[in-house]
Formats: structure tokens, sequence, C-alpha cells
């Protein structure tokens, strides 16, 4: 198995009696590109912060090969930093701003002018030299940012909520040339977003924050596809969330109670159900959920089906959302692709099943 490049070992961070960051384990290998995912407060940035030596952990420790960085000085890690704000020098150029860490280590003037040139195309921003950062855009003054973090060939690059303050297009615009200068330089990057769409755009792994804890690390699509808490079932994705009782439960599936009546076999479990009874929660993913005129046409041998009454019906282009009530009155979201032989003649207040295979929902307890 490959050694880790870089660890962190039991990360904790105390702000007097209020516990930041508790017990954070994980390993990166080098040159993966691993994104920090939580809602504010959850403790992903300040351990990006102990990480990049600007501040100092109450216990665990930061390796880098094997070496601890903690007695290391911020200004010796050598650890690019690219933040929301993009921080440039506004009284330097572009050049400027970009040859500024080459500037501080003293290297030859012919370096200095080679590497700012190569990080200029880097970024495509051939010919920006000579301007200052008021005279760019947004977007534009980001890519200087990122330019001048890895002038100097950091081995590992920290983001910390960098595209936050663009709009929705160029976000996904600088999003792309992230990902494409990740791929063409190797760089190891981790990266702080709290906007899910980004982290699964991104990422190679992605490890979810809750409460200054790691709920669960994966790629995107394990963590979509199977998640371990419901945290992360709600937080990745969108998803529908059921009252139900656990009637029975064997090999890690459970049968549930839905409702008065409504009996649901095979379903996921996670958690231990203890004796029957247990009370739990049935996540569906809206785009798993099928929608059928009569809601005893939604069972088709082990499928699952809720009788529901349709509320609303929203056009959104490439899909059509549904909104749904239960019979026991719990609310569930549908998503339909554009065009679904489902969706056509739906009208609010018309009764409907939704299907679903039990084993594409989970039981959380």
């Amino acid at each position: 198995m490959t050694e880790p490049y870089l660890e962190i070992d039991g990360i904790r961070r105390e702000f007097g009696p209020v516990v930041a960051v508790e017990a954070v384990r994980l390993t990166i290998q080098r040159g993966e590109f691993m994104t920090f995912l939580g809602p504010s407060g959850s403790g992903k940035s300040t351990t990006l912060y102990i990480l990049a030596g600007l501040d100092v952990p109450t216990a665990g420790d930061i390796r880098l090969e094997g070496r601890s960085l903690l007695s290391t000085p911020p200004q010796h890690r050598q650890i690019g930093m690219v933040f929301q704000r993009y921080t440039l020098f506004p009284h330097l150029t572009v050049a400027e701003n970009v040859a500024f860490p080459l500037v501080v280590r003293r290297r030859p003037r012919a370096e200095i002018d080679a590497k700012v040139k190569a990080m200029l195309r880097l970024v495509r921003l051939e010919g920006f030299e000579d301007r200052k950062p008021a005279q760019m855009s947004g977007g534009q003054q980001q890519r200087v940012a990122l330019a001048r973090a890895l002038v100097y060939d950091p081995p590992v690059l920290l983001m910390d909520e960098p595209l936050s303050a663009l709009d929705k297009k160029l976000r996904e615009e600088i999003q792309f040339e992230i990902r494409r200068i990740h791929q063409e330089t190797g760089v190891t990057i981790l990266y702080v977003t709290h906007d899910q769409e980004e982290a699964l755009r991104l990422s190679d792994r992605i490890a979810v924050f809750s409460k200054g804890v790691i709920d669960q690390v994966g790629t995107g699509e394990e963590l979509y596809a199977h998640p371990t808490t419901r945290f992360v079932a709600g937080f990745i994705g969108d998803s529908d969330f059921l009252t139900a009782t656990v009637t029975a439960a064997e090999k890690g599936r459970a049968d549930l109670k839905l409702g008065d009546d409504v009996i649901v076999r095979g379903v996921p479990i996670h958690g231990d159900p203890g004796r029957p009874g247990a009370k739990a929660s049935l996540m569906l993913r809206p785009e798993r959920i099928d929608v059928a005129t009569a809601p005893s046409s939604a069972v088709d041998g082990d499928r699952a089906a809720l009788p529901a009454t349709v509320e609303d019906i929203t056009f959104l282009g490439a899909s059509i959302h549904l909104a749904a009530r239960t019979a026991w009155g719990e609310a569930v979201a549908v998503r339909l692709p554009y065009g679904h032989p489902a969706a056509a003649g739906l009208a609010r207040g018309q009764s409907i099943g939704l299907g679903f295979e039990p084993a594409a929902a989970h039981c959380f307890l």
C-alpha cells in the first residue's frame, strides 16, 4: 500500500470551552484533490488553517512525507494558499504580484521572469502582466492569486472558499480552470467549500465535516450512493426523509413501516436497530422515485409503493419537480427528467403512487 503523503493525525482545536475540531484523522496521497465539505462552523477551515500553520492545534499532529510540520513556521512550510479574498497587492502589477513569492526567496531575476511567464500562461492570463488588480474582474484576480500561490512549486496547495464571491457562471468557469491546472501540475490540493456541487465537480475525494468531526470520506459517487450517516445523506444531493418504524432487521437490511399500513422490505440500514419498534428515517433520492397515476400500479415485484397526492408541479428545464404528500401527511419531492411520460397529464390534487426500489433507499436510526 502506498504510504500517505500528507497525514492529519487526531487534530483537536479548542477555543476556550468550544471545541472547533475534534480528533480529525485523514490521509491524503500525493497529487490528490481533496475537498473539505461542510456547513459554516463545521471545522473545515480551522483544519485548513492548522495545515497552513496559521493556527495551532490543541492536540494532534500534521505530517508531510512522515515529517511533523507543527514546529515549522508557516513561511517555511512551502505550502501555497489561496483565500476567498484574493489578497493581491493593489499597488503592484499582475506580474509583480505573481513574482512576489520568488522575490522574497531571492531567486535569480531570469528564473523569476521565466516562472512568471509560465504561471500566467498556465492560468491563461498572457498579456495581463502590466495590469493592476483593480483593472481586472473578480475571476481574473482569482487566477492571479492562483498563479502566485503556485509560482514557487509548493508541494501542497490549500484553497479556502476561493470562489464563493463569484457569480454562478463565473464560478463554474473557474472551477473548470482549477481542475485543469490540477491535472497539468499534479500539485496536491486541499480545498474548502460549503458548496456540494463544487465539491462533486472538482474533487478526487471529499471529507464531509459536521460539528468538528469528519462524518465520512469518499469519492463523490460513494458519498451520494452510499452515505453512512443521516447528515451526509442530507448534505450530499437532494433527499427525502420519511418517518419509519423498524419491524424487522437482519444482515444489514430492515423492514420498515410507514404511516399506518405501508411496509417497505429490505432497506439497507445504518446503525443498530436493537429490538423491533425502533424509530428510523427512510431516505429516498428524488430522481430514484417513479410516479404512477394509480397508487397500486406503482408496485412491481419487490418494489415499494407510497400512496400520495400531487401538491405542485414545477418545470425546471432539464427536469420536472413534483411536490407530493403521502397519505399520512409527509412531504416527498420527486424529480423526473423532461419529457418523462409519467409527467404528462399530472395535476394538483391528483392521487398517485410513488414507486421505488428498497435497495436504492437508506434507513438511518
